[in-house]
């Protein structure tokens, strides 16, 4: 017995002196294999999508992953003036049917064609709105200056098909602004490069989030511009007197009380306010507003500027002793000016 208990213990201990030999030689197979197992794991986590939250769909984030491709349909004639042509047309959103109005240059057109505009409008009563008012002096002073012009009505605006879902808590004017975007690219008269957007009022909120979605766009112009942080919002409000709550008030409210208050700390309010996202940009933004604006403080044009201000964005503010809301009078004429000039700087005439 006493035998037998030797032979174990022997028998135990050329065992682990076994294990340690292998051990010894193969270390480094072993090293290897834990380093794969290491980096599998790390692409594993990489390569794990984020976990969707409330709302992702209207986030910035989610709006860059979309595709807008769009063309312009058929156009009539709208006009004729001494220096452009003025048509009405549409364009695809979303399956919807988007109208506007077009201008084109008369003359030569550059070998790579027109510099061109989507120029969106501020708040218009939508059953109100008509594709061939309001505006017009704006639109005909950028198309008398060489640039093809798409004046757009925004869904559920005049005969525009969809529903207004309004500005500043939906993603849709967004979408329906790069969609316009992309018509004009695939239009063969308009320099694919060299396309810019002009907004005012809402429209600013929509033209700087349309912006953080595509930071390529050369240039936005935006005039009296309201709601970019959200924070200001609470900050200024909007007085508007010409506000009309649509017939499905339900609706619209919902959509506000659906997201909560601004919470910066959220990861929906990070991803949805397009201020977090300005140090993208790589195009230009100048804004234009007036200091006696009763609509929509010029606050929100001073604090944008400001933010703007720590980062590397060409940027500009204009700011004018009167004119109101729509800068008008003689610091209309002061304002287009500015901005032609900014628009010939970055899109070329």
């Amino acid at each position: 017995m006493k035998f037998l208990h030797i032979s174990r213990s022997f028998l135990i201990f050329f065992i682990f002196i076994g294990i340690g030999i292998i051990l010894f030689f193969n270390r480094k197979a072993i090293t290897a294999m834990l380093k794969d197992k290491s980096k599998m794991v790390l692409n594993t986590k990489e390569s794990l999508s984020p976990t969707p939250f409330p709302n992702q769909e209207v986030t910035i984030s989610a709006l860059r992953k979309r595709t807008y491709s769009s063309k312009l349909n058929e156009r009539t004639l709208y006009s004729e003036k001494s220096t452009y042509d003025s048509y009405l047309t549409s364009y695809n959103s979303d399956g919807l049917k988007i109208n506007g109005l077009l201008t084109i240059p008369k003359g030569d057109q550059p070998k790579n064609g027109w510099p061109a505009i989507v120029f969106v409008h501020g708040y218009i009563p939508p059953t109100l709105h008509k594709t061939t008012e309001k505006y017009g002096d704006y639109v005909d002073y950028l198309a008398r200056n060489g640039f093809v012009v798409f004046k757009i009505d925004l869904r559920g605006h005049g005969d525009s098909e969809g529903t207004p879902s309004g500005a500043y808590f939906s993603a849709d004017y967004i979408i329906d602004t790069l969609n316009a975007y992309s018509a004009l690219q695939q239009a063969n008269f308009v320099n694919p490069n060299k396309i810019g957007l002009w907004g005012h009022s809402m429209a600013g909120n929509v033209l700087l989030r349309a912006f953080v979605t595509t930071p390529d766009i050369p240039a936005v112009v935006i005039w009296a511009g309201a709601v970019y942080s959200y924070k200001d919002r609470e900050k200024y409000g909007i007085q508007d007197n010409s506000y009309r709550p649509p017939a499905d008030i339900t609706r619209r409210a919902g959509g506000r009380l659906r997201l909560g208050e601004v919470d910066k700390e959220s990861i929906f309010w990070q991803e949805f306010v397009p201020t977090n996202y300005l140090s993208d940009l790589k195009g230009a933004i100048q804004l234009n507003h007036a200091v006696d604006d009763d609509v929509v403080n010029i606050g929100y044009s001073r604090d944008l500027n400001e933010l703007l201000d720590k980062t590397s964005v060409s940027h500009e503010l204009n700011e004018y002793p009167g004119g109101g809301h729509n800068i008008s009078g003689n610091n209309f004429v002061s304002a287009m000016e500015k901005t032609v000039e900014f628009f010939e700087k970055y899109l070329g005439s």
